[in-house]
């Protein structure tokens, strides 16, 4: 072999097992796949040439904001192209082919520099053509500069924010992408446009010029009825277009196809769903118009998609209109249209930092029925069989786990992580259920809620849950030992809390550190409450608003507080790493005094060079671990925990949506770009290292196998969270025979049923990391879990790589 496993049969094993899981159902899906994941990623000028050519006539000129969004979105559906990838099932596509993503001039626009760095990149790039190249200079640019979102949020919020997050205190999020991250629910499958448009109607004939919002009710109703009508003109040009096709088709079988493609389009989404295949094809009609009209992030999905599907399945297979084997092959077409579409490329600094074409689309599976009983259905099981065999980037999948759920459910589903890739994460859906009733949802809403994005539990079609951005708490300790000062760029950017030097006790280094938390959160919350107004106000989305209970009832844009519940939420990064260093603060500077805190500092200044390499070994080998189940550290992280949620549930709600505020501990990528701005810390970490991820230990930290790190987590109480990612590596013969599987399914409910939310295991050893990185080439086919996704791992920056090398990779439970 020339991969560099020759001679190495533990390390051939390996890629073989990995290699040979890849198995479509038949011919024409591999066809598809091998298309999909083949096809170079490049941006289509397409929807940014109608956007801006739309706005340019000036027929928005005059009417209200949500109803100049609504016609721009039906002027985008009614010229939009319309590809139809050979010997697909299912149409309708984000873009002009597979992985040609458009892009979003109302919400930022790309400057020159932004699409060079895209284009030229070595780790994912988006290609872009001379055409777009000038299409950009001389018609984008010039129209949008100075007039987007984000030109308007930074004019907005203040200059303490933009200094915060140019240190990276905080990431950018709304700034990028519109708000988003939701799912759809049972109104999806069992309403069709038509009968929106009838709701629509009455409501707008409900409406009473008495209500001091009536104006804002009635032009946001006819936005939306407006939208409704640009996706049955998109459904209708399809059918058109497939009708043609089945005229000069000469194959009598994918005639018949086509023809059928063309009655389901003359359905749906005009109306509800009636079979399986109609279902499918309804719902991603449903999927395409909410992201084509903005580019929410994460992007949309399904809901409990194994549970939507199932009556159309079961009756479908009753009825003798579907077999098994028929309805895989329509989810693995399905599964390839997912993947087809990567995500929006960012631009500035993150166009730099964002490493993934995956745009989050979740699959939920499993769980409970709105009734409590078990949730788990043949769909589920079909799922797991797609997922096994298409093992594409996208969609993402979640297997949520109740102790009503059968337990050979779990053992397939660790089954299909056993070769390594990274799917499907595992969720602790009682767990869940707590979170959405400790929120204020009904009983029936938080059962049939689920996770979307990373690990994100938000109660589905019912919710709009908005991510406000990553938050830097290690970073936040490095300006507490500096006394408000940013070391980096030596500007003052917290506020003087003391010398650490003169600090007589932890209690007095941790008050210090809750302060500048308490300081910058303030400044955070503001931006969020701004950037919600600016979006509420300038950017509706009336398509979305169409499928999320309650907006059509209330006449009021997803956007602006329409939905039944609404959250806000705030994303925290490098917990193991500010449990660590509080821990080796406390046990070493304070408790043991066997290092004064001025050499503290000193060495942290020096980044541990020179004669403070003693120091840091010390740190490293001599100081109780928060992942190895160590009541010293493991209590310090609970405290981090309740204090940090507790900080942010404070704020009161939101001015405009009335959202309330929560707490994820998840990272994405966050966390590497968080190392790279954040110097050395005193758990021994070099500076520009990534931070710890989601809730994990700090890499390599947790030696005492996952058992230990299971019990580190559930000291902490993650029912007060939205949600907390936990990244375990395992290496390959783990998953290896019926004993193995079974004694990780124990694990993973003992560990659920002790307040874990999540986990997730690459499968891999690195061995075969170290093989990918010395030859690219050979593997570019390897994917690993990152974060809340999976990706190829050659593709990742050295960074990245090089983290989750440096994970520990467990050899035993």
């Amino acid at each position: 072999m020339s991969d560099g496993s020759l001679g190495r049969p533990a390390l051939e094993k390996e890629i073989q097992k990995r290699r040979s899981a890849v198995k479509p159902i038949n011919e024409r899906i591999a066809k598809l796949r091998e298309e999909s994941v083949n096809s170079k990623v490049k941006i289509s000028p397409e929807r940014v040439k109608i956007i801006t050519d739309f706005y340019k006539s000036g027929a928005a000129k005059g009417k209200s904001i949500p109803h100049q969004r609504a016609m721009a979105f039906k002027y985008l559906m009614e010229r939009a192209s319309l590809p139809v990838e050979e010997g697909q099932l299912i149409v309708g596509i984000r873009g002009t082919g597979p992985q040609e993503v458009p892009t979003y001039p109302e919400i930022c626009t790309h400057s020159i520099e932004d699409l060079k760095i895209l284009s030229s990149r070595e780790n994912m790039p988006y290609l872009v053509d001379d055409e777009t190249f000038k299409l950009y200079e001389e018609e984008i640019i010039p129209e949008w500069q100075g007039n987007t979102m984000r030109d308007l949020i930074f004019g907005s919020v203040s200059d303490e924010w933009i200094k915060a997050y140019e240190a990276g205190i905080w990431t950018e999020f709304m700034e990028q992408r519109a708000p988003g991250h939701t799912a759809g629910g049972e109104r999806i499958f069992k309403t069709g446009l038509l009968d929106i448009r009838e709701e629509i109607k009455k409501k707008i004939e409900e409406a009473k010029p008495s209500d001091p919002y009536y104006y804002d009710k009635i032009e946001e109703l006819k936005a939306m009825d407006i939208a409704a009508e640009a996706m049955l003109i998109y459904a209708r040009r399809y059918k058109e277009k497939l009708e043609k096709m089945a005229e000069e088709e000469q194959n009598p079988e994918r005639k018949k196809e086509l023809l059928e493609m063309a009655r389901i389009c003359s359905r749906v989404p005009a109306h509800a769903p009636e079979t399986f295949w109609e279902a499918l094809q309804h719902y991603w009609f449903i999927h395409v118009g909410i992201v084509y009209e903005t580019n929410p992030w994460d992007s949309y999905n399904p809901g409990r998609f194994d549970q939507h599907l199932f009556p159309f399945y079961k009756k479908d297979v009753e009825e003798g209109r579907l077999t098994r084997e028929r309805a895989k092959e329509l989810l693995e077409a399905f599964w390839i249209k997912v993947n087809n579409q990567p995500a929006v490329p960012k631009v500035g600094v993150t166009a730099e930092e964002s490493f993934t074409y995956n745009d989050f689309t979740k699959i939920n599976i499993g769980g409970l029925k709105e009734d409590g009983s078990d949730g788990v259905n043949d769909v589920s099981y079909l799922v797991l069989e797609v997922l096994n065999e298409v093992r594409t980037l996208q969609p993402n999948t979640a297997v949520l786990v109740s102790d009503k759920n059968p337990r050979h459910f779990l053992l397939k589903a660790l089954e299909v992580v056993g070769p390594g890739f990274g799917e499907p994460p595992f969720f602790n859906f009682d767990g869940a259920i707590v979170k959405m009733l400790r929120q204020g949802k009904k009983l029936e809403d938080a059962r049939t809620a689920g996770v979307s994005g990373c690990v994100e539990t938000g109660s589905f079609g019912k919710e709009s849950y908005i991510l406000t951005g990553y938050f830097n708490l290690p970073k936040i300790l490095e300006i507490t030992l500096n006394n408000g000062i940013d070391p980096k760029t030596g500007r003052m950017l917290g506020i003087q809390t003391g010398d650490p030097s003169s600090f007589k006790s932890y209690e007095e280094l941790w008050n210090a550190f809750l302060e500048q938390v308490k300081h910058f959160m303030e400044i955070k919350m503001a931006g969020n409450d701004i950037i919600e107004a600016l979006f509420a106000k300038y950017m509706p989305v009336p398509f979305l608003s169409l499928w999320t209970e309650d907006c059509v009832k209330r006449g009021k844009d997803y956007n602006a507080g329409g939905t039944r519940y609404n959250t806000q939420y705030l994303q925290i990064v490098g917990l193991g790493t500010l449990a660590y260093s509080l821990t080796s603060l406390k046990f070493h500077v304070f408790d043991k005094k066997t290092i004064s805190m001025s050499d503290m500092l000193d060495a942290l200044k020096q980044d541990f060079e020179g004669k403070y390499e003693i120091m840091r070994q010390i740190i490293l080998n001599k100081t109780p671990v928060y992942g190895e189940d160590e009541d010293y550290s493991d209590v310090i992280a609970k405290e981090i925990v309740d204090t940090v949620v507790d900080i942010v549930e404070s704020y009161p709600p939101s001015p405009v949506r009335k959202a309330s505020k929560r707490v994820y501990f998840l990272p994405t990528t966050a966390h590497v770009y968080f190392g790279k701005v954040t110097g050395a810390t005193p758990d021994g970490r070099k500076a520009g290292f990534p931070v710890s991820e989601g809730i994990s230990p700090v890499q390599g930290t947790d030696k005492k196998g996952v058992a230990a790190v299971f019990r580190s987590i559930t000291k902490c109480d993650w029912d007060k969270t939205g949600g907390a990612l936990l990244n375990q590596k395992l290496t390959p013969d783990l998953l290896e025979g019926r004993e193995n599987l079974k004694n990780i399914a124990s694990l993973i409910k003992t560990f659920f049923n002790m307040g874990g939310h999540h986990v997730q295991f690459n499968v891999v050893s690195s061995e075969l990391l170290r093989t990918a990185q010395e030859h690219p080439k050979d593997f570019q086919d390897l994917m690993v879990r990152v974060a809340g996704y999976s990706d190829y791992f050659v593709n990742l920056p050295k960074g990245l790589q090089e983290e989750i090398i440096a994970r520990t990779e467990h050899k035993n439970l």
